[in-house]
């Protein structure tokens, strides 16, 4: 069996159950692999601040491992609190990104540290992501005005149908500045060119001196496909997009019968 050393995981629908709970054996099980020496990654589309209370209640700072937030935009060392990698949004992207999404019936997401910023009509899918993350939603009207200067990451929220309608218009606009991808399909994620769970987390095993071999990563969405392609081991959930157990090389159980803690058992 391989010699695996760190476990890259999705959160929500992945490590969290239907509840957005950490099971107590899924925890101890986590808990366990970091004393013997696994780093553990959550690896999320959510913003930092969102991903704190699972990285506390797993004990990440104790243990050295890490949080990679925004989809792969920011990764941080929980235990020193640096921000070791860090991929920003062209600047000046927000007002042409905003001329164009107007026009749908959709909403325009950005981050604060301590608010989820709604910049056009506040949806079931931007207090969905509201709950998500523990943060509350500020409309920030007009967008351009409120947005920070430097952000990692904006996110589209809407109908699927209609989410679909501005994706084929943004991608060929913004060909070779942006990457441009459907997280579910009521989320559209806007990231800096090249960046996802992949890349970055290529970028910290070559940090730390590991390579992809010795990786497992497990997800359910379609931002987590090209993580769990260039895993040694990709593990899709039995509750994933059916696209994303196409690329696995291990199908788990689901998210609501502790997946996590079958594919520890299995493979550590």
């Amino acid at each position: 069996m391989m010699d695996y050393r760190l476990l890259a995981l999705d959160l929500d629908g992945t490590l969290t159950n239907s509840k957005k709970e950490i099971t107590p054996p899924t925890r101890e099980a986590l808990i366990q692999i970091q004393e013997n020496g696994i780093k553990v990654v959550l690896a999320s589309g959510r913003p930092t601040t969102g991903v704190l209370p699972l990285a506390r209640e797993l004990e990440l700072e104790r243990f050295g491992s890490y949080i990679l937030s925004f989809n792969g935009g920011r990764i941080t060392d929980c235990r020193s609190q640096e921000i070791i990698y860090n991929r920003l949004l062209p600047k000046n992207i927000a007002a042409p990104l905003f001329e164009i999404v107007s026009h749908y019936d959709v909403d325009l997401v950005g981050y604060s540290k301590g608010a989820i910023l709604s910049g056009l009509h506040t949806n079931q899918y931007t207090e969905l992501e509201s709950r998500i993350n523990g943060l509350p939603i500020q409309q920030a009207v007009p967008f351009t005005e409120h947005i920070e200067a430097e952000n990692n990451k904006f996110l589209v929220t809407g109908e699927p149908d209609e989410i679909s309608r501005v994706r084929k218009e943004l991608i060929p606009h913004f060909h070779g500045l942006l990457n441009i991808y459907c997280s579910d399909p009521f989320f559209l994620e806007i990231m800096p060119q090249n960046i996802d769970k992949a890349h970055s987390l290529g970028k910290l095993l070559s940090s730390i001196g590991l390579t992809a071999d010795q990786m497992i990563c497990c997800g359910d969405g379609y931002n987590d496909i090209t993580m769990i392609e260039s895993a040694g081991l990709g593990v899709a959930m039995a509750n994933a997009q059916p696209a994303v157990k196409e690329v696995a090389d291990y199908i788990t159980l689901s998210n609501d019968d502790d997946g996590i803690l079958h594919v520890i058992q299995q493979f550590f």
